[in-house]
């Protein structure tokens, strides 16, 4: 969700959990998109007197820090109440669970998000072509984002946000990284009540007046279904993301990720372009069988760049091809890390497959924090037709070429040098 800390934590690398946010999905893993949606399911009353007690407080330093009349707040959240089942759902999985690469994969690129995601492009073809030429970001890349996080917006969530993200804020269950979460979770509660402030036709800071507020505009905003981690919309973004990356694509003076594909089609494409996203580049490649030792040992966890290209093709992990940007490949001084995903094999032993992420994997990677949910978007994508290889024309990759060899071009009857613009092979 564009929490970046997606709280779908079976996934590699704990240091990731801990990171800034941005998008990521969160939704249960065997929801049903006919769950009815649970509102005012309340702990025992010593808990729901400390979850009050904390509410206000929060309550009380969004009103001073931003001007907001207390009022409106207190109204907003009256009936603002924790949901037991939410911190089942956050918890770490037990000891004996064994990270799946394959079962997840087949979770998500299967034949029910296939159709759906050709169909979703068939539908908006014109607005991500021009999304595309806008931000950079492939059209399939965008859809498989969406097709992976809801469905097209058939799975978006059946909490109350406000209920959801206080909840988690106040009454986060006993790990080791509870107090860090909490605050994380804090922070999204505050950024949702400024979202919904401003959607409801607030300014900010408020200057202590409710003029223009719609009242029942705001509550609305606060009452909208989520995810169990707070995700809204079709591209299941956190309250702070929508703030910062989501953007108007329909053009109707205002951001609806619920109801709108176009805006949720242009701010997954912003909030890409925006986390570094390389256009015409690569996502990953798959580690050649003769490199998998060489790979085994390079795959630390670690979520850096800190590979070249060129070192990788030497040790036999990836094929000369890989390292040629006129046939599809990526420049041999660009950068990329070891990405393991591993599975339980069928006598229980441990195995992997092995990629090379490459800079457009990590920025995959800050929609979620998930090897596995990185690499299964690059998938999907390719299975709606997305070429994971180099569209840079040739000419981008010959900017260091000598002077001799430019001054060795032919020239043109004016005695000007023939400027000839060649595209890179589609190989």
């Amino acid at each position: 969700m564009p929490l970046n800390s997606c709280l779908r934590i079976h996934f590699p690398m704990l240091l990731l959990a801990l990171l800034a946010l941005g998008a990521c999905t969160s939704t249960p893993p065997q929801q049903s998109s006919t769950q009815q949606t649970i509102v005012n399911q309340a702990d025992d009353a010593a808990t729901e007197a400390r979850y009050s007690q904390s509410l206000n407080a929060l309550l009380n330093q969004v009103s001073q820090t931003q001007e907001i009349p207390i009022q409106t707040l207190e109204i907003g959240f009256l009936d603002a109440k924790t949901i037991p089942s939410i911190r089942k759902l956050v918890l770490p999985p037990s000891g004996t669970f064994k990270k799946n690469w394959l079962a997840y994969r087949k979770r998500f690129i299967e034949p029910v998000r296939l159709k759906a995601g050709k169909t979703f492009l068939e539908e908006n073809q014109a607005f991500l072509a021009q999304v595309e030429q806008t931000y950079g970001v492939p059209a399939e890349v965008i859809a498989a984002i969406i097709g992976i996080e809801t469905i097209y917006g058939r799975q978006t969530g059946n909490f109350r946000v406000k209920d959801v993200l206080s909840t988690l804020a106040f009454s986060y269950p006993d790990t080791p990284n509870k107090t860090a979460r909490e605050q994380l979770f804090k922070d999204q509660l505050q950024e949702l009540i400024l979202l919904c402030w401003t959607e409801s036709g607030g300014q900010l800071p408020a200057k202590n007046t409710a003029q223009g507020v719609n009242q029942s505009r705001f509550n609305y905003c606060l009452n909208q279904n989520s995810s169990y981690a707070g995700a809204i919309g079709l591209p299941q973004f956190m309250p702070s993301s929508i703030r910062s990356f989501a953007v108007d694509g329909d053009g109707d003076g205002r951001i609806d990720l619920k109801q709108s594909p176009k805006d949720a089609i242009a701010s997954v494409a912003n909030f890409m372009k925006k986390h570094g996203w390389q256009t015409g580049m690569p996502i990953s490649f798959p580690v050649q069988e003769s490199g998998l030792s060489a790979a085994k040992e390079l795959a630390d966890g670690e979520p850096q760049l800190k590979h070249t290209v060129a070192e990788l093709i030497r040790k036999g992990i990836l094929s000369p091809q890989q390292g040629d940007l006129q046939r599809g490949g990526a420049e041999p001084q660009s950068k990329g890390l070891i990405v393991d995903l591993p599975y339980p094999g069928k006598d229980g032993s441990d195995q992997a497959q092995y990629f090379v992420g490459l800079n457009n994997f990590l920025t995959i990677v800050q929609y979620n924090r998930s090897y596995f949910y990185a690499q299964s978007v690059a998938e999907f994508a390719e299975a709606l037709g997305y070429k994971n290889q180099s569209a840079v024309p040739v000419e981008s990759s010959q900017k260091t070429s000598s002077s001799k060899d430019a001054a060795d071009k032919p020239k043109n009857k004016s005695g000007k040098k023939s400027s000839a613009k060649k595209k890179a092979k589609a190989n």
